[in-house]
């Protein structure tokens, strides 16, 4: 669809889209001029944030399917961002077919992809429209409700949204929220990007997206562990992306680089 086609229907073009910067980093189409123009500023500073989006996705996959090893048959995936290859449902019905999974995003460029993408999918796939900051409507949305069984454990998916939830939204808040809305055996799938790797030119970066949707807020080590109070840290803990689970994958030299801190909690 044409950029002056979605400004008819109300969409915001002109200003850069978090959702769609994260689809330019992956190589994606689904993003428009002022879009592309933010991510190439952003790239000259911290060019490492392809490989951070790359693994991003990948530690997401790893995480999903770890999960559904382990027995876990309902994923609540929040600020899924634009669809792209290895989505949630995809790596989840590979172990096991009737996984559930619901999607939730507030943008709505993203839900207009997201709900094409899944026509024509099982019952078992569902795409509403949802605002993290407001988790309690998450969890209560008649959707929701009707989707998930939230008596038998959930795994919750905050893959790379929670660094753009500022501290006046409280972020342990909407965690402990989402928490306590969980039955005992359900996990967190957590990433946040931290500025304990360059940290200059991630402030220089950081600066950029204060002209997108949504601001970028870096947290130290500590600050995201904070994060998973209440949960059990699986092994191996909260690491750099490529360091969790690397499914043999040949190790980096600076795994660092990848920018974004990571880790699943389960809750006891």
């Amino acid at each position: 669809m044409a950029e002056d086609e979605w400004t008819r229907r109300g969409i915001d073009v002109n200003t850069p889209s978090v959702a769609r910067l994260y689809d330019y980093y992956l190589g994606g189409k689904d993003n428009f001029a002022a879009d592309r123009a933010a991510a190439e500023e952003i790239l000259s500073i911290a060019p490492e944030l392809r490989m951070a989006a790359r693994e991003n996705r990948a530690f997401l996959g790893r995480a999903v399917r770890s999960l559904a090893e382990a027995g876990i048959e309902q994923f609540l995936d929040i600020g899924t961002g634009l669809p792209t290859r290895g989505n949630v449902h995809e790596v989840a019905h590979q172990v096991t077919p009737d996984a559930r999974v619901a999607y939730v995003d507030n943008d709505p460029i993203v839900l207009v992809h997201a709900r094409a993408l899944l026509r024509g999918t099982r019952d078992e796939v569902m795409v509403t429209s949802g605002d993290l900051r407001q988790p309690e409507e998450i969890l209560k949305s008649p959707e929701i409700q009707d989707h998930l069984d939230f008596s038998k454990p959930v795994a919750v998916l905050l893959v790379a949204i929670m660094h753009f939830i500022t501290e006046s939204d409280d972020p342990r808040r909407i965690v402990a929220t989402l928490r306590d809305a969980m039955p005992p055996g359900s996990y967190l799938v957590l990433s946040h990007g931290t500025r304990e790797s360059r940290a200059e030119a991630v402030d220089r970066g950081t600066k950029v997206y204060e002209r997108a949707n949504s601001p970028l807020v870096l947290r130290s080590r500590q600050e995201i562990l904070n994060l998973f109070d209440g949960f059990e840290l699986m092994d191996p803990g909260l690491v750099w992306l490529p360091e969790w689970r690397p499914d043999g994958q040949p190790p980096h030299d600076d795994p660092s680089q990848a920018l974004i801190m990571c880790g699943v909690g389960r809750k006891p």
